[in-house]
């Protein structure tokens, strides 16, 4: 029989209604004043080192932070100038003129799809831009929301370089485009899944999946690291992060471990000290 028993664990709805009744069932336990205080005391400190461990990073929520025009139909927000890292929002039928980078530039989509010159990209592509190589018309016909590192957009100068730059003539070398589903994943720890995107000795990205309840400790501490959370939602360390929010771990400072109760899809991008 396929039948389900109602207390059956394995039936989501059922293992629901019976944590429920019990939780509904069990009476509250009182407290003496002085347990409760310490209690309480220690819930603030946690909260308290949980702050302080985070104060040298760098955190911007999708729903934070200032947004400013582009060009008609497109707005960019700024997560870190350093980093020259944004997320590009493209209105439905929204377009930027083709021009010509002067730095590689890596292009992560978070919602819809977009193409790059004759290049379509969607949720979880990502794509990278070589430095000399020039890039056709970026358009969206239904919207797109992308993020971008190692771009100019921000420094009025180098924007206008690039798009002058394009005129001339030369394609440079080729981009380098890794759709969702290709690519190989790798199991790193239980429920944790990596695909690399991009490696050049130096400097890293990938693609990180957490299935629900999995723990991800990379020991290796980088320069920095930047993630970046496609889908679903994660901690780093105590830090809840949905959908694209974004944090920068920089140089020096203890890189937090991820987890995720429900799953999650992470682009993470980090620097590795070079060879003594």
């Amino acid at each position: 029989m396929n039948d389900k028993h109602m207390l059956d664990p394995d039936d989501p709805t059922g293992a629901r209604d019976v944590r429920d009744g019990l939780l509904e069932a069990v009476s509250p336990v009182a407290l003496s004043p002085e347990r409760a205080d310490a209690l309480k005391q220690r819930l603030l400190a946690r909260v308290r080192a949980s702050r302080a461990a985070g104060a040298d990073f760098i955190h911007v929520r999708l729903d934070e932070g200032e947004w400013g025009r582009l060009v008609p139909g497109v707005r960019v927000k700024r997560l870190c100038g350093d980093a020259r890292s944004v997320l590009l929002e493209l209105q439905p039928g929204a377009a930027i003129p083709f021009h010509r980078h002067h730095e590689d530039e890596e292009c992560v989509v978070l919602r819809g799809e977009a193409q790059l010159g004759d290049i379509t990209v969607r949720v979880g592509d990502y794509h990278l831009a070589r430095s000399g190589s020039r890039h056709g018309v970026v358009r969206s016909s239904g919207g797109a929301l992308l993020y971008l590192r190692g771009t100019p957009i921000g420094h009025g100068m180098e924007v206008a370089r690039d798009v002058i730059s394009a005129l001339l003539p030369g394609r440079g070398q080729v981009p380098i485009t890794v759709h969702r589903d290709e690519g190989e994943w790798t199991e790193r720890q239980p429920g944790v899944r990596l695909k690399l995107l991009h490696d050049d000795g130096h400097e890293r990205s990938l693609l990180l999946s957490l299935a629900p309840g999995a723990h991800a400790d990379f020991r290796d501490p980088p320069l920095d690291r930047e993630c970046l959370v496609i889908e679903g939602e994660a901690f780093a360390g105590d830090r809840l992060l949905r959908a694209g929010d974004y944090q920068l771990a920089p140089d020096g400072v203890s890189q937090p471990p991820f987890s995720s109760d429900v799953g999650s899809l992470l682009f993470v991008r980090s620097s590795s000290r070079p060879a003594a």
